[in-house]
């Protein structure tokens, strides 16, 4: 599990599992996650930083990880 407030990518999950050719199913797990809430697979980003593919839509996903985020966005007004 990764804590509340952290990411990872693809690549580097794929290499955790032993192989990096493995993005593709990867990402295909990551994306048929029937638990998207639970299961935080919103912390899994692209490797370039941007947001791809997840269950509860983009907006959902950026909301969470900027929720999560321990550096938060200030205003100017």
């Amino acid at each position: 599990a990764m804590p509340s407030g952290t990411t990872t990518t693809y690549v580097k999950l794929s290499q955790q599992l032993g192989d990096v050719k493995a993005i593709r199913d990867v990402a295909n797990a990551n994306g048929k996650n029937p638990l998207w809430i639970v299961i935080p697979c919103h912390r899994v980003i692209g490797s370039d930083g941007s947001l791809t593919g997840y269950a509860g839509g983009l907006h959902r996903k950026q909301w969470l990880l900027e929720h999560e985020s321990p550096y938060k966005q200030q205003t100017l007004f």
